[in-house]
């Protein structure tokens, strides 16, 4: 076929079709764009709970992060209060233990233990397991020292092994 002068007639229709080619495609665009939020409402990975000076030993509780600070003169763990279980929070159990000491005698040690107000899973101090539902030990989590203020830092996205502890000279 012969490929004669462009007329004004199909000039217009090449340039109409190609305005409502873009058009769609804008609009494509803004479609898919309008599926990724401005902002996300998930807590942050990373949270200051204090200095390290204002933990005194044994449990502190971070409900809002559902999280245990575990202080061992000074060695610190991060435990998470989520029962693996269904995710119910976790109460600290603190038992004295049963060495037949005087009662106004003020005993060393502390047992402490994790239970689950749901259905009853119980864990060690160090998070793991003892029994009940719960499938899988508590989870730790990674410390460390902010940099600019000397806080300690939880990251929350971290998980670690239970051997982990961050200790201070």
């Amino acid at each position: 076929m012969d490929a004669g002068p462009t007329t004004r007639r199909s000039f217009l229709t090449t340039l109409g079709a190609t305005a409502g080619l873009a058009g769609l495609a804008a609009q494509g665009g803004m479609l898919i764009r309008s599926c990724v939020p401005n902002v996300t409402y998930d807590p942050p990975s990373t949270v200051k709970v204090g200095p390290p000076e204002s933990f005194a030993d044994g449990l502190t509780f971070f409900p809002a992060q559902r999280l245990f600070i575990v202080r061992d003169s000074k060695a610190f763990r991060a435990v998470s209060a989520v029962c693996t279980h269904l995710g119910c929070t976790v109460h600290a159990d603190v038992q004295e233990p049963a060495d037949g000491k005087d009662a106004g005698a003020r005993p060393t040690t502390q047992v402490q233990q994790f239970t689950c107000p749901c259905h009853g899973s119980r864990y060690r101090a160090d998070g793991t397991n003892i029994s009940g539902p719960a499938p899988r030990p508590l989870a730790l989590y990674r410390l460390a020292l902010a940099p600019d203020d000397g806080q300690i830092v939880v990251d929350l996205k971290a998980e670690v092994d239970r051997a982990f502890a961050l200790t201070l000279p």
